[in-house]
Formats: C-alpha cells, structure tokens, sequence
C-alpha cells in the first residue's frame, strides 16, 4: 500500500475540524473516551435524549482550545440527528466580537441559526416582536436597514450583524437599545420562534430541537464595564436568561471557570456541572509512559496517513511516513496528549520534508515551536511552571488563566483522578531547566 502524499498533507491541516457526518471524515476519526476517563459526549447526548421532548435542558462544556471539543460536537450532532432531532451547529466565532460580546449578541445569533436551519427545511416563521424591532432599530440607528415586513428573520438579523460588527459605536449604542428589551426578545424567542418551531418539528417527525453553540469558550477575559471579566458576566452574572431557551442548548464556556471562584456560582446558576474534555494521557501522574493514550495518538495519526487502514495493518506502514516508530512516538509524546497540537507539528514537518520523516525533522519542529512559546513567559512564570511539573498541581496559582489559556499548561483525567502537567515542548527549554 502506497502513501497519498497530497490527500496526507490536507488530512493533517491543524485547522481543520472533522466532521464526523461526512465519510470522508469519519475513517480519520479516533475515539479518545477510554482514556480520557471521561464518555462526555454519551453523557450529553443521553441528557437530550432520555428527558422528555417538553423539557429542555441546558449544557455546557469546556476544555483546551484544540483539545478536539468542536469534532466532538460535531459527532453529538450526528448521533442525535441519527435519534430523529433537528440540531442546529454553529460556531460563535463566525458572526460575533469574541473580544466582545453581551448575553443580547449571543441570542440574536442563536435566533438567526435557528431560524436559518428551519427555513432549510421550508419551516418560515416571522416573529412579530423582531418585525416591530427591526423597525425600531432601524429609527433608533438612523440607518436604513431595508428589512422588509417579508423579510426572513434570519435575514433581518444578519443586516443588523453585519451592520455593527464592524462599527464598535454602532455596536454599542445598539446594546444599549437592546439591553433594556432583553428579556422581552427572549420571551420571542421561546413563544414565537422555538415553541412553533418545535411543534413543526414534531409533525415532520423529529423528537425535538438541539441548538449547538461552539466557540464561546474562546471570549476573551476582558473586563466589562459592569466589572466583571466576560466569561464570568455572560455566564454567570446573565447565566439566568442564557438557560431560559425553550429548547436543548449546549454552550461552550471558557476553561478559566472551571478554576475560577465562580464556579459554584456557575453551576447554581445553570443547575448543572459542565463537562471538561481533559487531554489525552500521554505520561501519568509518575511520569511513567502511559502506553494506550500514545497508541491511539499514533493512530490517530497513521489513520490520517492510511484512511480505513485498521491499525492492526497500518502500524506496519509507519516507515512510509517515519524513518522509524520511534519517531511518530515521539511527536506523539511531545504534544502532550493535544490533539491540535500534534497535528500542527506533524504538518509543519510535511511542509519542510516529504516521508518517510527524518527525527532530525522532527526534532528541528519542536525546536522552533518552543522557541516560540518561550518568547512570552517570563522569569516568574518559569518558576510556577517548574511547581505544577513536580507537584502536578495548578491549586493556589493565580496565573491559572494565563497557564492554561497560552498551551502552557495541560490537565488530564482518567476514572481516578485528575492532575496538570506542563505543555512538553516547553520542558525541552533551556530556562525549565534552570
């Protein structure tokens, strides 16, 4: 069997999320749950499916940027749509600031995706509140919008999206049009858009509606005028109005609260613990090698080499794409159990050499790569870096945020325990091991 080079190379593109709906994406696909201690996405998928259709629930779920949260929602989404329900994916990221967001921006966006996703399947709905808003917004602006009364509601909220977005003044006097009406368009929302909308659902035969909302975990930690830092505002201070939707909801939130003193506050709030998608274990808590987690890790990657290869088959192809195993074991190790992480790595080595790829090649990579990371820590840090490597703890560091959000620290799981340990790349510098 010979090497796809050219379909090897987009395979191994770091920015590209599988979708696990597509054939072609789904042979690439590795399940990770067995070792990562946790089977989330059964968990989330079982909340929707067993509670009763007039019951929605409200989830959230967190973990590393790049840890795979997006493929895993995206499998979510296949499952139930396989179960019969209408679920809406979309991704924050594409039309909202995440340096700047207010709980209003994250509604209006889930009303348009809603709304878009039932036009699709020829169910029109026009709200008369937004009808009314759209008017006013545009008086209010003085900005001709030219919604029509015909006008789809996806489209009348996309004009005012795109109408702001780019303008931080139009933006923020909007806001403070909208903030005081917030609780009247979401009362809209529920009896107007979602209600109808779930009872259309259920006379095509779908058991109920499911609105994915992605990337929200990446809202900067900027402070609010309010005072609070935007993870904490959007969830935890207007957390409340987040969970009203009369529908199935599952948001991402930023890892940060999940080791923030906001975190009983947040789950009072929600009713609900949110689901941590921790790393892949490739090192325990001793140090030792951590053998099942670097295997599936080589396969993933072997996978991706050979699609719908068994790895029983494919492990004995490793020379095609390495000068030996011992040089996928140790991109393997290095990334860390970060599933983006490793994939960068492997195509940045694609970009300087075709395999079977050299250890030189390899070594060179991460190289460059800590170079990069180290560029930004400072003395201070390098010395709470070395505490969470031998202590494998995060507990007291008031740094967490900073660790966590800039890949320098990662956490793991497995059905005992948890612990941290640092990125491994950065253990290859020079000022670690002072």
């Amino acid at each position: 069997m010979k090497l796809d080079l050219v379909r090897f190379f987009q395979a191994c593109n770091p920015a590209k999320t599988l979708v696990i709906s597509k054939p072609e994406d789904r042979q690439y696909y590795i399940d990770f749950s067995k070792v990562r201690g946790v089977k989330i996405i059964e968990e989330l998928g079982r909340t929707i499916s067993r509670l009763s259709p007039e019951e929605p629930t409200c989830q959230l779920f967190t973990g590393h940027i790049g840890c795979g949260k997006s493929t895993e929602l995206l499998r979510l989404k296949a499952e139930l749509e396989q179960q019969e329900f209408h679920v809406v994916y979309f991704e924050s990221s594409q039309s909202l600031d995440m340096a700047d967001i207010d709980v209003t921006d994250i509604l209006l966006a889930i009303a348009r995706e809603v709304s878009q996703s039932l036009e699709a399947i020829k169910i029109n709905l026009k709200p008369g509140y937004f009808q009314n808003l759209f008017h006013e917004i545009s008086e209010f602006l003085q900005t001709p919008l030219n919604i029509g009364v015909e006008a789809e509601l996806s489209v009348g909220i996309g004009k005012i999206t795109a109408k702001t977005k780019d303008s931080p003044k139009l933006r923020g006097q909007l806001r403070q049009y909208l903030e005081p009406r917030t609780n009247g368009i979401l009362e809209s929302i529920n009896q107007e858009l979602l209600k109808p909308a779930r009872e259309k659902l259920k006379q095509q035969g779908k058991k109920g509606l499911v609105v994915i909302v992605d990337n929200l975990d990446r809202v900067d930690n900027s402070l609010k005028p309010a005072g609070y830092y935007q993870p904490e505002y959007l969830f935890v201070e207007r957390g409340e109005q987040l969970k009203q939707l009369n529908c199935h909801v599952v948001y991402t939130i930023p890892l940060v609260l999940i080791f923030s003193n906001a975190l009983g506050r947040l789950t009072n709030r929600f009713g609900v613990d949110p689901k941590v998608l921790p790393m892949v274990p490739v090192k325990l808590q001793d140090g030792s090698q951590f053998s099942p987690g670097i295997t599936l890790l080589q396969q993933m990657v072997m996978a991706r080499a050979f699609p719908g290869v068994s790895w029983e088959q494919s492990q004995h192809l490793i020379t095609q794409v390495f000068d030996s195993p011992q040089t996928l074991e140790r991109l393997c190790l290095v990334s860390g159990g970060h599933l983006r992480n490793i994939l960068m790595l492997l195509f940045r080595c694609l970009q300087q050499q075709d395999p079977p790829i050299s250890q030189e090649c390899v070594n060179r990579v991460i190289k460059q790569r800590c170079n990069e990371l180290t560029l930004a820590i400072t003395d201070d840090e390098w010395e709470v870096l070395r505490e969470v490597a031998q202590d494998k703890s995060l507990r007291g560091h008031e740094k967490y945020e900073l660790l966590l959000h800039s890949m320098f620290v990662f956490e793991y799981r497995n059905e005992d325990d948890s612990w941290f340990d640092i990125n491994p790349i950065l253990a290859q510098a020079k000022e670690f091991r002072l």
